[in-house]
This record gives C-alpha cells, sequence and structure tokens, in this order.
C-alpha cells in the first residue's frame, strides 16, 4: 500500500508541476486546459482557442522533468471560422510563402478545419517547415502531416556520422544512445533525462545527409 500512496503522490507532483508551466507559457491563455498524470505520462484534454496553442501547451508539458510521453486530447475552438476552400487556399499560399518549402511538391486537402499535407521533399527540416507554415493560420485544428522525405541516397557511414554529430552535441550523452542504420532508416534506442533530450537526438539524427526515417525508441527514465 505504501508503493501505490508513493506512484500517487508522484502523479499528483507531476500534474501540479505541468499545469504550472503551461501557465509559465505565454503562448498559452486558456483556462479550460486539464492536466492529468499516471506514471510520467501526461493527459491533456479540455480546449484551446486554436492549434498553435494546442502545440504550445503539449510542449509546456514536455519540458517538465519527470514526463516520459504526453497525450494531447486538446480540442480546438478556434475564433474565426473558415470554410474548408477558404483554409486551403490560405494554406497554400502560406506554403508558397516560405521559403523552406518547396511547394509545388505539396498538395493540401482542409476537410472540416483539419489539413492533411501530402507529397515529398528532401530534408526533414523541409516537413516541418510546411508543418509550421500552416499550423498558425486562423481556423485550423488540427495538422496531418503525410509528407515523405525521399532524400537522394544515403552517403556511406551515416550511422559514424550521426554518432560523431551526437558526441558534439554539448546538450546530449552519447554514451546513452545506440544508433543503428539501413538504407536510410535510422533507429535511436537507449535512454534520456528529458523530452527535450529525446527530441534533440532525432533532430541530429534527422540532419545526416540521405536520411529518410527517424524511429526514435529512445526511453524517458526522468
Amino acid at each position: 500500500m505504501p508503493a501505490v500512496k508513493a506512484i500517487k503522490s508522484e502523479d499528483a507532483e507531476l500534474r501540479e508541476s505541468v499545469l504550472r508551466e503551461i501557465e509559465w507559457e505565454h503562448q498559452v491563455t486558456s483556462k479550460e486546459i486539464n492536466v492529468a498524470a499516471h506514471n510520467h505520462v501526461v493527459t491533456l484534454s479540455g480546449f484551446a482557442h486554436g492549434y498553435p496553442e494546442k502545440l504550445a501547451a503539449e510542449r509546456a508539458a514536455k519540458r517538465v522533468y519527470g514526463v516520459r510521453d504526453v497525450v494531447n486530447q486538446l480540442q480546438v475552438k478556434p475564433g474565426l471560422i473558415l470554410e474548408d476552400h477558404e483554409l486551403a487556399r490560405e494554406a497554400g499560399q502560406a506554403l508558397a510563402r516560405s521559403i523552406s518549402v518547396p511547394d509545388t511538391r505539396i498538395e493540401v486537402t482542409v476537410k472540416d478545419g483539419e489539413i492533411m499535407l501530402e507529397g515529398n521533399v528532401d530534408w526533414h527540416f523541409q516537413r516541418d517547415a510546411a508543418e509550421a507554415a500552416v499550423s498558425d493560420l486562423a481556423s485550423v485544428k488540427s495538422v496531418l502531416n503525410r509528407i515523405v522525405v525521399s532524400a537522394a541516397a544515403p552517403g556511406r557511414d551515416v550511422r559514424a556520422k550521426i554518432e560523431e554529430a551526437l558526441r558534439r552535441n554539448a546538450r546530449l550523452d552519447p554514451r546513452r544512445i545506440t544508433v543503428l542504420s539501413h538504407n536510410g532508416a535510422v533507429e535511436l534506442r537507449g535512454t534520456a533525462n528529458s523530452w527535450a533530450e529525446k527530441e534533440e537526438a532525432a533532430a541530429v539524427a534527422w540532419s545526416a545527409p540521405g536520411v529518410t526515417q527517424v524511429d526514435n525508441n529512445i526511453v524517458v527514465v526522468a
């Protein structure tokens, strides 16, 4: 029984920390966000004023020490409602304005305020840039990013290059990370002290030339 009480106490402390961090995040103004914590997994529910606020709340939760995963169930209640065809037009224009996005290779579909992106790009940062370009549009409820990274054939020693980059990174402990690579697909294994470290390791792997897929199986053990 004492062990159960200890877990409940840890969950309560983690929930309180996440709530405080969300309040600390200036991008989040909604007072209708609920937080639950169980075994280091945090669940967000309630309502956000826009899709960027939903993402900001998730980022805030992931910053908290002890959080191993976040389930974002926040619903978006945008202040401005656009018709799907209007939102699709604005999304296309946003992609065209971004210098990081090869917009002619990306297709936009909108249904009930939910944007789906499809197509292919050469680099993962272009995939991220495309999602960022449309995420901040009024009336967006969610973004489904199905853009595929189809880089040129990977060069030799991709694994070695990623491991070297991990060693250069002051935010990471490369001794705790194992890199596997095959034909452009990379898998990361090991442990990290925080979600931020886990995502940083993935960003390093995605930066290697020829990488088309990163499976981030690093476990947060805070």
